[in-house]
């Protein structure tokens, strides 16, 4: 007696998704199947595997940058990224992210290619794999005393300070750190291109969206959570209406007029 489709379809809603041959044996052994819902059901699994397949060759080519620091004898390879240099208020926040050797986090991207789900996702499981893992925050009144690139560099510098491990390289996304003698190589689009840019990325860009989701509770009338301080049409409104509040980078604001 053949198996009943919804059986079937509980078979694959279980499969291991991160497995490929797995995917792929699911759907040959429904390949003798003439029924049209099986059929489907196990092209969904070759499309998964063949999905997975190519996330990770693109996954292997994030590692290009990492790969050659082997080569040159490095263990600890740091990725640096920040999140924050361009809203109106809020902190500007660095991640420095640790990842062991050949650690495989699927959809791992720049943080900006990913949706909010997704990098809380990620996010989760970048700290539970890292080897370390830490969060610099430079706040608006010190942006303002300093200007946004050494708040910059600072909320890097403390990023690397944070971790428990120290970094025998730093591979960042399109700067060099004056503060620190770690080796440093300046990789433009970085955060698209490494896959320990790419983790730092999203500690970086996760740990600025929390906490301007937490200043919304305390300034509910500008929208923070919405737009995490960034210069929207109904953020300059709420400025023009209420003026600035503690968190806004008063530097930023001073072409307000024209906006």
């Amino acid at each position: 007696m053949k198996e009943t489709i919804s059986a079937i379809q509980e078979k694959y809603r279980r499969l291991d998704k991160t497995d490929d041959t797995l995917l792929r044996s699911f759907a040959e052994s429904l390949m003798a199947d003439e029924r049209a819902a099986v059929k489907q059901i196990a092209g969904r699994a070759l499309r998964d595997a063949e999905k997975l397949s190519l996330e990770r060759e693109r996954l292997e080519k994030m590692r290009i940058f990492e790969r050659a620091c082997e080569k040159e004898g490095f263990t600890y390879i740091c990725g640096i990224d920040e999140a924050g240099r361009g809203p109106l208020a809020g902190p500007v926040v660095a991640g420095a992210v640790i990842l062991p050797k050949d650690c495989e986090i699927l959809y791992l991207n720049d943080s900006k290619k990913l949706s909010e789900k997704r990098r809380e996702e990620l996010y989760e499981e970048v700290m539970e794999k890292a080897v370390a893992a830490g969060a610099g925050i430079v706040g608006s009144r010190r942006i303002d005393e300093i200007n946004i690139l050494q708040a910059d560099y600072e909320a890097m510098c403390e990023a690397i300070g944070k971790l428990s491990v120290m970094p025998q390289i730093l591979l960042n996304d399109a700067v060099t750190i004056p503060q620190v003698r770690i080796p440093q190589k300046n990789i433009i689009h970085g955060d698209a291109k490494s896959l320990s840019i790419a983790a730092a990325s999203i500690v970086a860009k996760v740990t600025r969206d929390r906490i301007m989701t937490e200043y919304d509770g305390l300034f509910p009338e500008y929208g923070f959570a919405r737009h995490k301080g960034y210069g929207t049409a109904d953020h300059y409104a709420a400025i023009r209406k209420y003026g600035p509040c503690p968190i806004h980078r008063l530097s930023f604001l001073k072409n307000l007029s024209e906006h």
